[in-house]
């Protein structure tokens, strides 16, 4: 089945009760004081670190060119409850245990569910602290984005689908069908786009446009967040960048290789729209990433994120417009062009 992750538009028909207890041997773990911790995650998945696009995904077992595809990294923030519960993220349910670690060392080999517990947490965080290191709230002047802690619920959807919601808080669920969803940081990421949206504005889901910008954003945010991780670790960048999601997607797609989407499609704007929001997000995820490649990261997300505050949804050329003027407005003229350009190269300005 060709998994899709979920537009926000559709998160009341997915989201139900979902009623999970812990263990009862919680109540008598002892905390364990850690408010940052080792642990071993994917970075960002086995795909990109092995190069190997024929990996599988073996009814979740543990394979020994998987285990040694984990990097270790640190979970900052944590509370000190021993438990993935922090300033940016918590894991509210799970299946099986819950993470509890009070030697601070999260530790597990992805066949336990709690591995992909670690994943969220982490990657949710560095989400959260990417976007700070921008300069997003760091200041007054600088209002915060999607700072709040982010609610993740692991592995409780049976089928191989992820979505993000606001309602009634920010939360995240990430599925198990296949590859389990939270074993690709890309999956992780691209959900955190959707979440970036609601905090920006609460009208941005205004139009039916404003739905594929969200998808062909989460996409980019997915793309452009491997990327920075990769180059902040000093690791080479991946084989092939605008190929998302391509460890998730293998449990669904026909390969060679496999990608859950690209970034650099030949779709254009508005000739090429269907009314699928996660098709015609790859216009817009193409332009953003053409924006990328033409004034770097930085300037690109940054340009973005501005713009993105307190938009009403309309149209890709309205937006487009605004990350533009933003570009002008922050780094001069010559970008500008480039901004511009990045757009019309898919028709959208």
């Amino acid at each position: 089945m060709r998994r899709r992750l979920s537009h926000p538009a559709l998160v009341l028909a997915l989201s139900g009760a979902l009623t999970i207890g812990a263990p009862l041997a919680v109540t008598a773990k002892t905390l364990g004081g850690c408010t940052t911790a080792e642990a071993m995650v994917f970075y960002p998945n086995p795909v990109v670190t092995t190069g190997d696009t024929t990996l599988t995904d073996q009814k979740d077992a543990d394979q020994d060119v998987l285990t040694n595809a984990r990097r270790s990294v640190t979970l900052v923030g944590l509370d000190g409850s021993g438990f993935l519960n922090g300033t940016w993220a918590t894991v509210k349910s799970e299946t099986g245990d819950p993470a509890f670690e009070p030697d601070c060392t999260f530790d597990y080999t992805r066949h336990d569910d709690r591995f992909e517990q670690v994943m969220a947490y982490y990657w949710v965080t560095w989400s959260q602290l990417y976007l700070r290191s921008l300069g997003f709230g760091t200041t007054a002047d600088w209002p915060a984005i999607n700072a709040d802690q982010q609610r993740v619920r692991i592995n409780q959807l049976g089928q191989d689908n992820s979505f993000a919601t606001d309602h009634p808080r920010d939360e995240l669920r990430f599925g198990k069908g296949g590859v389990d969803d939270a074993e690709d940081a890309e999956v992780i990421l691209h959900e955190l786009g959707h979440q970036i949206h609601f905090s920006q504005s609460s009208t941005f889901f205004a139009s039916a446009e404003a739905g594929s910008i969200s998808e062909g954003w989460g996409d980019y945010w997915a793309g452009n967040g491997v990327e920075v991780a990769l180059a902040q670790a000093g690791l080479p960048p991946s084989a092939d960048p605008a190929c998302i999601a391509d460890w998730d997607s293998v449990s669904y797609t026909a390969g060679p290789i496999h990608c859950l989407r690209r970034l650099d499609t030949t779709l254009m704007y508005p000739a090429d729209l269907n009314g699928r929001v996660h098709h015609d997000g790859q216009i817009w995820s193409h332009a953003l990433w053409n924006l990328r490649t033409a004034i770097g990261p930085t300037h690109a997300n940054t340009a973005i994120l501005w713009a993105q505050f307190d938009w009403t949804g309309s149209t890709m050329t309205a937006l487009a417009q605004r990350i533009v003027d933003q570009v002008v407005h922050r780094y001069g003229a010559g970008e500008g062009a480039l901004a511009s350009a990045a757009f019309q190269d898919r028709g959208i300005l």
